[in-house]
């Protein structure tokens, strides 16, 4: 039988695990060969790998899944994933795309795996997508623009450095700056805390201290430190960066 290979993309990385860890149970013929964590990787995951399915989260940084499937080889499927139950729509019911519903059930995995192997053992070949990603958007709206600040100019070295966002690690400030620190190194930026605060994604970038803001994303661990205060490592980095009392809260759940 001819292997059937697949991508997921997500910016939750829990969210890919889970979801490898259930296709491996449900259908563990299916090969994935990659995964992304925003539009931009999975994009370039398409065009290196082709896989047969995609399983594209509709709300990442970068491009949306909506995008990045508008840009699919005529031979992948498209599955969807959302949270957000104004996407999951009648356009969704077709043979061209299906969509899952976080939190991901067994149930409503193994439905989609049904309609995917039949799709494929009937040798039936993808709808053009595009007709009806324009359907889909017609019925609910393009997924909305995000506000939040994207890119950052900052001073490295002695050159601009133009900064994607998610590519940071954390911000502190220092004196009459703020080091923005990504795993390239360290940059300079005159913006303040407080600014950056408000202009970054709330959801992604926490605020831990007065003068500390990191990417949530790129935990690696919390700890206690010796004056039982929550310490945090970030990947990519060494230095341990201590939680004020006021901000314990975000790792209520962790």
């Amino acid at each position: 039988m001819t292997e059937i290979r697949a991508i997921i993309a997500d910016d939750e990385e829990q969210l890919v695990i889970y979801l490898e860890s259930m296709l491996s149970r449900i259908w563990p013929e299916l090969v994935v060969c990659g995964r992304a964590g925003n539009g931009r990787e999975a994009l370039e995951l398409m065009e290196l790998e082709s896989p047969d399915i995609a399983f594209l989260d509709i709300k990442m940084p970068g491009l949306t899944g909506m995008e990045v499937a508008s840009q699919c080889s005529r031979q992948t499927r498209v599955v969807f994933i959302t949270a957000f139950n104004q996407y999951a729509v009648d356009a969704f019911e077709n043979e061209a795309m299906d969509y899952l519903l976080k939190p991901v059930t067994d149930e409503r995995l193994s439905k989609t795996v049904d309609r995917l192997k039949k799709q494929m053992e009937g040798d039936t070949p993808p709808a053009e997508l595009k007709g009806v990603i324009e359907e889909v958007i017609r019925a609910v709206g393009r997924p909305a623009a995000s506000s939040h600040l994207k890119w950052i100019k900052a001073l490295h070295r002695d050159c601009i450095r133009l900064i994607y966002v998610d590519d940071v690690l954390f911000f502190k400030s220092s004196a009459k700056y703020t080091t923005v620190l990504t795993v390239d190194g360290e940059s300079l930026i005159k913006k303040p805390i407080k600014e950056l605060t408000d202009e970054l994604d709330p959801e992604t970038f926490w605020r831990i201290h007065r003068g500390t803001i990191i990417n949530a994303g790129c935990i690696d661990k919390v700890s206690h430190s010796l004056t039982g205060r929550l310490a945090v490592k970030l990947k990519g980095s060494s230095e341990i960066l201590t939680v004020s009392r006021s901000y314990a809260h975000l790792f209520k759940q962790m």
